[in-house]
C-alpha cells in the first residue's frame, strides 16, 4: 500500500547533501512543457518535499529553434519569482556540445559554462555540478582541478559524474585522493528494471565500494515500464513510441506482467511499482523521473511512498532476469 507519509531523505554519496528518494528530471522544461506548466510542477514538487531537480546546460538544444539552456532558464525564472532557492537542490551538467568550441571538460570551458549556467539559473551556486559525459580528450586532473576551484569559490557545492565507465570513475576517485581535489559523489547511469546488465555487473560494485550516490536516468525505460506500450499498435501513442520497440520482446512482456501483479496487490500502477523497485535497491539514491502534468506528478509522489515487500521484489527480479540469470 502507498503511505501518506513522505519518504525519508537520503545522503547523496559521502556529501553534505540530503535528497528525497526521487530526482525530478528537468529535461521536460522548455521542451514538452511551457514555463507556466513548469512553474506549477515545481511548486507542487517543493510542497511534496521532492526538491531535487536535475537539469543540464544542453537541455533542450535538440528541439528545433532551441539553443540549449531552456530548462535552466525556466528553473531560474521560477527561482526568481518564487524566492525558494533555499528550498531546492539544483543539479545541472556540463560537457555536451553547446555550439562550436563549446563542449568538453577542459578547465577553461568549465569556467565559462558554469558562469552561463549560474546566470540562467538566477543563482550564485549550484548544489550538484556534473560532468555530463566522459571527455577522453581532457586529462581527469584538469577537470577535477577546475571543479576544485569552483568549490573553493562557493559556486559549486558537490560534483558528480554522468555516463562514466567504472574504470574512469575509479581513476577519477584516485586522482581526487592524490591531489586532494573534490571527488565525484554521484553517478548518473542508464538503469531500470529492463536495462540491468551494464549497471549491475560493472558500475554497481564500484559505487557500493566507494559510497557513491546513484541518480539513474531512463528509470521507466522511456515510458515502457508504465505499461503504456504493450504491443506494436501502442507504439503510435507517442512520438517516443518507436524508441520503446526494442522492449517489446518476451522478457519485456514478462516484466510488464510482473508489474501488473505487484500493482494490483499494492493499490498502485506499473510506473509507481517500477520506480519503487529502483528506490528499494540499496545502491540507488534517487532515480530520475519526469512528469508533464500534475496527474503524472502524483504518480511520482506515490512511488516514493510505496513500500514493496520482499516477495514483490523477488517477483520483479525474476521476471527481469536474463536467461542465464534465471
Amino acid at each position: 500500500m502507498t503511505s501518506a507519509v513522505p519518504a525519508p531523505r537520503r545522503q547523496l554519496g559521502n556529501s553534505t547533501l540530503t535528497v528525497p528518494p526521487l530526482t525530478f528530471g528537468g529535461n521536460v522544461f522548455g521542451w514538452t512543457i511551457d514555463a507556466p506548466t513548469s512553474f506549477l510542477l515545481l511548486d507542487k514538487l517543493i510542497d511534496e518535499g521532492l526538491n531535487f531537480i536535475d537539469t543540464a546546460d544542453v537541455y533542450s538544444r535538440w528541439m528545433p529553434g532551441n539553443e540549449g539552456g531552456e530548462s535552466e532558464r525556466i528553473i531560474g525564472s521560477w527561482l526568481k519569482q518564487s524566492g525558494k532557492r533555499d528550498q531546492v537542490i539544483i543539479a545541472t551538467k556540463v560537457g555536451m556540445a553547446m555550439g562550436e568550441n563549446k563542449k568538453g571538460l577542459g578547465k577553461a570551458y568549465i569556467q565559462e559554462a558554469v558562469e552561463a549556467s549560474l546566470r540562467r539559473l538566477n543563482t550564485d551556486y549550484i548544489d550538484l555540478y556534473q560532468s555530463h559525459e566522459d571527455d577522453p580528450f581532457t586529462p581527469l586532473e584538469e577537470t577535477l582541478e577546475a571543479y576544485a576551484g569552483l568549490v573553493t569559490q562557493g559556486k559549486v557545492r558537490v560534483i558528480g559524474a554522468s555516463n562514466y565507465s567504472s574504470p574512469r570513475l575509479l581513476e577519477a576517485i584516485e586522482i581526487s585522493k592524490q591531489h586532494q581535489y573534490p571527488s565525484y559523489q554521484s553517478l548518473q547511469p542508464h538503469y531500470n528494471l529492463y536495462d540491468r546488465v551494464e549497471y549491475e555487473h560493472t558500475l554497481e560494485p564500484t559505487v557500493l565500494k566507494h559510497g557513491i550516490g546513484v541518480i539513474n536516468y531512463y528509470a521507466l525505460a522511456s515510458g515502457f515500464l508504465s505499461g503504456k506500450y504493450r504491443n506494436e499498435a501502442d507504439l503510435t501513442k507517442s512520438p517516443r513510441g518507436q524508441g520503446v520497440k526494442r522492449y517489446l520482446d518476451g522478457r519485456g512482456l514478462r516484466i510488464l506482467d510482473a508489474l501488473d501483479q505487484v500493482a494490483a496487490r499494492s493499490d498502485a500502477n506499473p510506473a509507481q511499482v517500477a520506480l519503487a523497485w529502483l528506490i528499494a535497491r540499496p545502491s540507488i539514491t534517487a532515480p530520475i523521473a519526469s512528469a508533464t502534468t500534475l496527474a503524472q506528478l502524483d504518480d511520482l509522489i506515490a512511488a516514493t511512498r510505496l513500500k514493496l515487500d520482499p516477495d514483490a521484489i523477488t517477483l520483479l527480479n525474476r521476471a527481469s532476469n536474463l536467461p542465464w540469470q534465471s
